[in-house]
């Protein structure tokens, strides 16, 4: 684990995204104890106060909203709600997609087929519209939302894993244990399943800024998270409105998800580098 971290190290923009992410993963553990104010509370005489740094005299570091609420306390409990549905959203969908995936790889027949066939149909759904329509049914809640992400994004995993299964179930090791009679649920978990983790792994890392990014955009248009718990989608859809006097109000959240997305997305090139055997080899 050691030698691991100190490879990932030796890139900087690795480790500079490893430090956005822990950032990110602080604010959304610690944030309420850390928060000046309460994201919630309002102050019509202190709306919207522009950053300490344009020379407010107020006490809001990153300004007030319209309705005098602190954006600074806003943003960082608005991290929590951005990782849980990030995380949450990736293992749900981790979860099911490794698992038609590793089904189709093996059993590649009539489960296979059937499990491939549903993942075209869904491929072919666009997934904006299918989160939409499926999240304007359901309702606006926060376990809602990282459900319909869950349930609509393990298309991905089980493309992949059922490729690697196809190539690995010809290996000497999986047709011994084959010819040994050992069950095929004993085959998928101790023999496939190790050697498509790396592959999984590098999936997920990458797949966490998606889910931020279309929590966001749910609740931008007002089918996310409900508004009473501050989000970063719905701070940019309440500020779009002052975007000509009060830029503050919807840029700094945007900023946010920005960096969040961007840290991620660099943590989970380096280790797609790291985990990928061909990557890894012309790296060394």
């Amino acid at each position: 684990m050691i030698q691991f971290f100190k490879r990932f190290t030796t890139s900087s923009l690795a480790t500079i995204g490893l430090i956005v992410v822990l950032v990110m993963v602080f604010a959304a553990i610690f944030g309420p104890f850390i928060v000046p104010f309460d994201p919630n509370a309002q102050d019509i005489m202190q709306r919207l106060k522009p950053p300490m740094w344009q020379g407010s005299e107020g006490i809001h570091l990153l300004g007030t909203d319209a309705l005098g609420r602190d954006i600074f306390s806003r943003v960082v409990i608005g991290a929590r709600v951005s990782i849980l549905v990030g995380v949450s959203a990736v293992v749900i969908s981790s979860i099911v997609g490794v698992a038609f995936g590793l089904i189709a790889g093996y059993e590649d027949k009539y489960a296979g087929r059937v499990l491939m066939m549903l993942t075209d149909i869904q491929l072919a759904i666009p997934f904006m519209v299918l989160a939409l329509a499926v999240a304007a049914v359901v309702g606006a809640s926060l376990w809602n939302i990282i459900a319909i992400l869950g349930l609509t994004n393990w298309v991905q995993y089980s493309r992949v894993v059922r490729a690697e299964c196809l190539v690995l179930r010809e290996r000497e090791f999986i047709q011994a244990a084959h010819m040994m009679g050992i069950s095929t649920l004993h085959i998928l978990t101790r023999h496939l399943l190790p050697n498509v983790l790396s592959s999984v792994i590098v999936i997920s890392s990458l797949l966490v800024a998606k889910m931020i990014i279309f929590e966001s955009s749910l609740s931008f248009l007002g089918l996310g998270v409900p508004p009473i718990t501050p989000t970063w989608g719905t701070m940019i859809a309440e500020g779009r409105n002052y975007i000509g006097n009060a830029w503050w109000v919807a840029t700094i959240p945007g900023i946010a998800i920005f960096v969040t997305v961007v840290g991620v997305n660099l943590v989970g090139d380096r280790l797609r580098d790291l985990l990928d055997p061909r990557l890894r080899q012309v790296e060394s």
